[in-house]
């Protein structure tokens, strides 16, 4: 079932999670965000040499003992080992949500594969050098097919890969309660539910658990802008905020699920190939082409929450060149995602959502209390940033390929900018003044905090 809407989008009420011709990833507003069913964790017998690497793979593999990445001997093993399997892809290649299954596992393959001579230097203290440069056929031809058919590039991706089509579920019955999910693939010792790179991920599956209602009150907000109808628009409004404040108290439970110190030890592997040292010059996937080809990293830039909320709200950035990296995480979404956010934001746009908002001081104060979420989370997000990778290494490029001082701040000043902008529309509404405390003290604080970081840094602001 679907919700019409003046979206010109296709909203799902349900999550059809039996239907294998639809894609694993379509917008609801029962699972937001979350694939529309929970992902594929064994794969036919066909892919069994494919399953046998990557359970070999991580540096603790699932009964405690050493792999392949602590021994460093997973790119000889790929070569000995792993038969192209383009064939069998061939042979299930209408089912949708196992082609996305094999598009997480080949892409940690080819992370891993890629980046296992840098995390080798790591582990000797030294800087990470260079990656392998070439992808062999017997990875790049099947990831390229299997991202082809479901609707990623041939790397690895947030949504796709790493993290929401990487968890199972250890009791169906207790659903997505984070005690109640592990992960399907690691690099490091994340096949342990309690290491920091399970929390890393899990935290992030946790947080997109709420998606649903945040879709929900997106969709309610613009019919109710479309509508002009005030009371429906203030329903819709309350809705994301409510859905924004559980997803704040998930991401705050990072601190206690993964470690500041342990990040970077797992972090080498989810490095891109854009914009990073170790491959100056792209990677040649053999097979496909002779040319280098170059993809951004994994990020959590790339999940869909805070840009449907940016195009909902009309949180206008800055033009700049910070800016550009943003509107170049969009298309390293699911499809449908991408359509999703395009569609709101054209709604948004062509109604007019932000200029309804602030003629009536109650949707003004509303909208304010909105945007405050979306500021706490983009916070936390730099908060994060400093202690988990600013404090922990002088290496001044983020996974996705961005600058590490000055990209979140650009999107957070942005956010700060709107939020002053709006206070006075909002008349005396209860706790518009501690909001707006809250933004100026955050104004100066991320100002002092950024020049810090880039003198320290030799970066230019």
């Amino acid at each position: 079932m679907s919700t019409p809407s003046p979206l010109q989008f296709n909203v799902l009420t349900g999550s059809l999670p039996v239907d294998p011709t639809l894609p694993a990833f379509m917008v609801s507003t029962t699972r937001g965000f979350l694939p529309r069913q929970d992902p594929i964790v064994k794969l036919p017998a066909d892919f069994d040499a494919l399953e046998s690497i990557l359970s070999r793979m991580p540096i603790k593999t699932a009964t405690g003992a050493p792999g392949l990445l602590a021994s460093f001997t997973l790119g000889p093993t790929v070569y000995k080992e792993l038969p192209d399997l383009t064939s069998a892809i061939d042979k299930y290649r209408d089912d949708l949500p196992l082609m996305n299954a094999l598009y997480r596992d080949y892409a940690f393959l080819a992370s891993a594969y890629l980046l296992e001579p840098c995390h080798e230097r790591f582990m000797r203290g030294e800087n990470y050098g260079l990656g392998r440069q070439s992808l062999p056929s017997n990875i790049a031809l099947p990831i390229v097919k299997v991202a082809e058919i479901a609707g990623f590039k041939p790397f690895m991706e947030y949504a796709g890969s790493y993290a929401l089509f990487n968890y199972r579920l250890v009791e169906p019955a207790l659903g997505l309660e984070y005690s109640n999910l592990h992960l399907i693939r690691a690099f490091e010792h994340g096949l342990d539910p309690e290491s920091s790179e399970a929390g890393f991920v899990l935290v992030h599956v946790a947080m997109v658990r709420h998606s649903g209602a945040l879709v929900s009150g997106a969709v309610a907000a613009l019919d109710g802008c479309v509508s002009r109808d005030r009371e429906a628009f203030n329903a819709g409004l309350v809705q994301v905020i409510e859905a924004l404040v559980e997803v704040n108290k998930v991401m705050n439970t990072m601190w206690r699920h993964s470690k500041p110190a342990q990040y970077t030890s797992f972090r080498t592997f989810i490095f891109g190939i854009t914009k990073q040292t170790m491959f100056p010059n792209g990677v040649v996937y053999e097979g496909v082409s002779e040319e280098p080809m170059s993809f951004r990293g994994e990020s959590g830039a790339n999940d869909s929450m805070i840009p449907l909320c940016d195009n909902l709200l009309q949180i206008t950035m800055p033009s700049t060149p910070l800016t550009e990296i943003l509107n170049d995480f969009r298309s390293y979404r699911p499809g449908n995602h991408r359509e999703f956010l395009e569609a709101v934001k054209d709604c948004a746009e062509g109604n007019g959502l932000r200029s309804y908002a602030l003629e009536d001081a109650g949707s003004a104060a509303l909208y304010l209390r909105a945007l405050n979420q979306v500021r706490d989370f983009r916070w936390r997000h730099w908060c994060f940033t400093r202690e988990y990778v600013l404090k922990q290494t002088a290496y001044p490029v983020a996974t996705g390929g961005s600058p590490i001082v000055t990209w979140l701040p650009n999107q957070l000043q942005a956010v700060l900018a709107q939020m002053v902008a709006v206070g006075p529309h909002c008349g005396s509404a209860r706790g518009t003044a501690d909001i707006m405390d809250v933004v100026h003290a955050q104004q100066e604080t991320l100002r002092k905090e950024v020049e810090k970081y880039c003198m320290e840094r030799s970066v230019v602001a």
